[in-house]
């Protein structure tokens, strides 16, 4: 494959199309992807995702492909909104770092295709630095413009964030909407939160992207005289009034003050549920990894949760937690949370920081990785950056490796590498989950002080208790009541000193 050099001498090289049908370099990633799709239909049909009744709403929410603008230039329409059609998608690279580049478009093609678009070609750019002012080069933006128009694409998509100035130079001269990754990814999340906090939090993102981006043009920026100057009276500009871009910024920020009041609002129910669970000493384990890794099906696999299994980017949102047991019959919660993608947008973990609380306090991270990824490295990489960003870098963490029906031994040694101490497991055939089920009691707190206990009869819900939240060795019933033989946690034998029995 040619490398996209810098210009020289004023002439353009040919654009390297990474993402055109005959390049080769795609047939792995191709057949990753459609072994993917096959496993998450047959995950779809097993019994093992339980119940899965949010499926019909998400394909409610389907875009319809083919749809396209009218418009011949952006410039017609003011900038609000995030409208993918037919894409083009762009990256700059340096020199050895094209693989890294390539696979980092192709995740941005899934994502473009997850928020509905239809991607028409990839081009990448070998230069030291992205351009200040138009991303690409002047010259490379030319051949762009011609390409854009020679495919008739709706949308230009660039691989990193954008500056307000670079995405304005870069629709000027392609004469078509201009985006970046971030917006990608928050329109994504905007599709697919239910919830209202996950609104909540989705819109508070959408808002701290858009704040600094708004555009205007013509008469939509025009000054509006104060006093009676419109009305073409008054001694001069008795006030210069505001300006159209000042009323929508002070309209976000206004926005932006009442969403964070709203998701504070969530935080006492969510604090009562989370204090309810450590009152009764229920640990907790957090299902994270990268997105699309298959964290809802595992958990599925090992709870029945019936939550949303599909195979998009960013399917899970909302928070879900569910109850689980190790083998020896101790109680725990898992936590199924948001999936991570490299370069995450700060805004979006600074919004759904509320969300990811549930990582912060966990006893246990379950970090989940796709091993059939043509690069898990790069996924351990990517989440390991956002937990450490939590501040939960010292919660013991189990690397799962999932979706292992479709890796062979060979692939299995490499993976053993990056992670000697790995499960691997098939959320839908069932392989390795006693062996994830036997890893997890390793790592759960357990109780650890024995205690005798004789409680009375008419007091059975303690017993029941019991079971759900300590480790019961022996029960016996007297006449006096059950006497129970029991492992429990310094909290819970503070609240059963009544019951104890002294030894003789």
């Amino acid at each position: 494959m040619s490398e996209l050099e810098p210009e020289h001498d004023g002439q353009a090289d040919p654009i390297d199309r990474v993402l055109a049908a005959a390049d080769a370099r795609a047939d792995d990633y191709a057949l990753f992807t459609s072994r993917a799709q096959a496993l998450q239909t047959r995950a779809a049909d097993s019994d093992a995702d339980g119940d899965q009744f949010d499926r019909e709403d998400r394909q409610a929410l389907t875009r319809v492909a083919g749809l396209s603008t009218e418009l011949e230039d952006v410039t017609e329409v003011e900038y609000r909104q995030v409208r993918l059609e037919n894409v083009v998608l762009i990256g700059v690279y340096r020199q050895g770092d094209q693989s890294e580049a390539e696979n980092s478009l192709r995740e941005l093609a899934a994502l473009a295709e997850t928020a509905g678009a239809v991607v028409l070609d990839g081009l990448l750019q070998r230069r030291p630095h992205p351009d200040p002012s138009t991303y690409l080069g002047k010259g490379k933006t030319a051949e762009l413009a011609g390409v854009v128009a020679s495919l008739g694409a709706d949308t230009v998509i660039a691989d990193t964030e954008l500056s307000p100035s670079q995405r304005r130079a870069l629709e000027d001269i392609v004469r078509v909407k201009v985006i970046d990754r971030t917006a990608v990814i928050l329109d994504i999340f905007s599709q697919h939160a239910k919830s209202r906090e996950g609104k909540a939090q989705v819109e508070l993102a959408q808002l701290e992207y858009l704040l600094p981006r708004l555009r205007g043009w013509g008469e939509s920026m025009s000054r509006q005289a104060g006093g009676q100057v419109g009305a073409g009276q008054g001694m001069g500009s008795r006030g210069p009034g505001e300006t159209k871009i000042e009323l929508d910024r002070r309209r976000i920020n206004n926005r932006m003050a009442k969403l964070r009041k709203q998701i504070a609002g969530f935080a006492p129910a969510r604090e009562a549920k989370r204090a309810n669970r450590s009152r009764n000493e229920v640990p907790s384990v957090a299902i994270t990894g990268y997105t699309n890794a298959g964290k809802s099906s595992l958990l599925n696999r090992l709870t029945r949760a019936g939550a949303l299994v599909q195979n998009v980017l960013f399917a899970t949102l909302d928070t879900a937690v569910r109850r689980a047991e190790t083998p020896d019959g101790r109680a725990y919660t898992l936590v199924d949370t948001v999936g991570f993608v490299r370069n995450l947008p700060h805004q979006l973990v600074e919004a759904f920081r509320s969300t990811l609380e549930e990582v912060e306090r966990a006893d246990v991270i379950l970090h989940v990785v796709d091993a059939a990824h043509p690069d898990p490295a790069s996924q351990l990489a990517a989440v390991r950056d956002v937990i450490g960003e939590l501040g939960a870098r010292d919660i013991p963490e189990l690397v799962v490796f999932n979706k292992a029906d479709l890796v062979d031994d060979d692939d299995r040694l490499v993976l053993r590498g990056l992670e000697p101490h790995c499960v691997f497991v098939s959320a839908h055939t069932g392989e390795g989950i006693e062996e994830l089920d036997a890893r997890l009691a390793e790592l759960i707190p357990s109780p650890s002080i024995d205690v005798e206990l004789l409680v009375p009869y008419e007091h059975g819900e303690v017993v029941s208790n019991l079971y759900d939240n300590a480790l019961v060795l022996s029960v016996t019933h007297v006449e006096a009541g059950t006497r129970v033989h029991a492992l429990v946690s310094p909290e819970q034998e503070a609240s059963l000193r009544t019951y104890l029995v002294v030894p003789a």
